[in-house]
């Protein structure tokens, strides 16, 4: 335990990574008990994934609030980049720090750049402790009765459900005493996380506001206001009904543990929150699968997906991305990921299958540009999710569920608002054609101010062909 291995009055560097907040942050509370407190952010090159651009966005912000939040409480914040083993090694010399603290991380490459600072921090005599922080349920202490680690959601739901409540969240500390030398920081500007020319990101500022006092803001806003219908509302991107928490959570700006107990104080009924308590759970769970499966966001987890025969098309792939398909709720989504950084869940099941099944174009492809631009991108829900709806990954979808784009446009956006707000230039058309203007005669289209293939695509690709186009490569693997 900490207080066995580290003197008192001793200085600690908490080093802190998608754990950007003050309260229930076990790594920075258990360093405040004992001394000076030096919190570091590195900015980490090469050592872990690339950030894609949007979280690179919301990694400045957030940065920047936490910066105020440490100084506020009177140490503030040190910013480094560079190799983590070597920039953190420096700064325990220049500091004369006896301990070092950080909270676990749970994919392969911050598992390996974990493991070589430990090795390097207790080599130059630092005491290392790693605390549990970010999930509720920690790997790879949940497996099955086989000693194996689960594979479909619901036994692990299960699973997990049936274990003592997740701890309650810890406060922030009241105060943090500062070392006597305060160890130089570098610019977060100088970091250039916002884009400049052109500034694709200007308009995330009208939907976002990162940190962790707006993550609890949302937090209070949702269970007040939006959990009471979330099982109801959940699956409709017209309406204003999820948490919107997912890049707050995926950058550790709050905690699952803060809200996991937020919704059991909630004024709404025990569905509601067991609903969203197992979204939650399809966190952990990916982050499972991650712990277990490293590669997960390159390699098919059902290896019979390796000999799929993707298509490989440039100019489809593009038209996906620039949310140019021809099929509006396919286009909304690609539009509102562009536009906002986000995009609803239903939406995003709803792309990744028409990317899949209707384009036939890796499932990597859709991930790696979702990894660029959603605020939310995470390195174990992003491919999990990938691969659950292409059927190579755990508990995957089945090969033949295949998405019509009109049907699920007319079931989850029956007025069809969310696709007038994201594409514009067919607002105009009567609610019937909204999802399929091809459908509407010329004189209809000329009346809403469309010509298909100019102001608007046609269709990139036949619904029933491309279905049956699919299906036969999904047969094929079992042939």
């Amino acid at each position: 335990m900490a207080e066995d291995r580290t003197a008192s009055g001793a200085t600690s560097i908490v080093w802190l990574r998608r754990d950007l907040r003050v309260a229930d942050n076990p790594a920075l509370i258990a360093a405040s008990r004992f001394g000076a407190v030096v919190p570091v952010f590195v900015l980490e090159e090469p050592d872990v994934r690339p950030l894609g651009d949007a979280s690179r966005w919301w990694l400045h912000h957030s940065l920047k609030e936490l910066g105020q939040a440490l100084a506020g409480l009177g140490s503030p914040l040190i910013l480094r980049r560079g190799r983590s083993a070597e920039v953190i090694a420096a700064l325990a010399a220049m500091t004369g720090a006896r301990a070092l603290h950080f909270n676990r991380r749970y994919d392969p490459l911050g598992r390996r750049a974990d493991t070589e600072v430990t090795s390097r921090l207790r080599a130059l005599g630092v005491a290392v402790e790693e605390h549990a922080a970010n999930l509720l349920f920690e790997p790879p202490g949940i497996v099955n009765d086989s000693g194996r680690f689960y594979q479909v959601f619901t036994p692990f739901w299960r699973a997990v459900t049936a274990l003592p409540a997740p701890r309650v969240p810890l406060p922030a500390p009241e105060r943090l005493e500062a070392p006597l030398a305060r160890p130089e920081t570098e610019s977060l500007d100088d970091w250039r996380l916002l884009p400049k020319d052109p500034d694709w990101a200007k308009g995330f500022g009208s939907f976002w506001r990162p940190g962790e006092r707006h993550a609890r803001r949302r937090l209070a806003d949702f269970v007040a206001n939006s959990l009471s219908h979330y099982v109801a509302e959940r699956d409709r991107p017209d309406r204003n009904s999820t948490s919107m928490l997912s890049p707050h959570l995926s950058f550790g700006e709050i905690s699952p543990f803060t809200i996991w107990h937020a919704l059991g104080k909630a004024d709404a009924d025990a569905g509601a929150v067991g609903k969203f308590r197992q979204e939650l759970v399809w966190r952990e769970f990916s982050h499972h699968l991650l712990f277990h499966f490293p590669d997960l966001a390159s390699a098919n987890f059902n290896p019979a997906f390796d000999n799929f025969p993707w298509r490989r098309d440039p100019n489809v792939l593009e038209g996906w991305r620039r949310g140019n398909t021809g099929y509006p709720i396919v286009d909304a989504g690609m539009r509102q990921l562009w536009q906002t950084g986000w995009m609803h869940n239903r939406v995003r099941m709803i792309v990744a299958s028409f990317l899949i099944k209707h384009l036939m174009i890796d499932w990597r492809a859709g991930e790696e540009w979702f990894w660029d631009t959603l605020l939310d991108a995470d390195p174990a829900n992003n491919p999990a999710s990938w691969q659950w709806v292409a059927g190579s990954g755990a508990d995957a979808a089945p090969y033949f569920r295949i998405f019509n784009p009109v049907l699920q446009g007319r079931k989850f956006d029956p007025a069809g608002a969310y696709v007038r707000r994201w594409v514009p230039e067919i607002a105009a058309l009567p609610d019937r054609f909204i999802h399929q203007p091809w459908k509407a005669t010329a004189l209809e289209l000329a009346a809403a101010g469309i010509t298909l293939g100019k102001t608007y695509p046609e269709p990139i690709v036949d619904h029933a062909g491309a279905r049956e186009r699919a299906l036969r490569g999904f047969r094929s693997l079992s042939g």
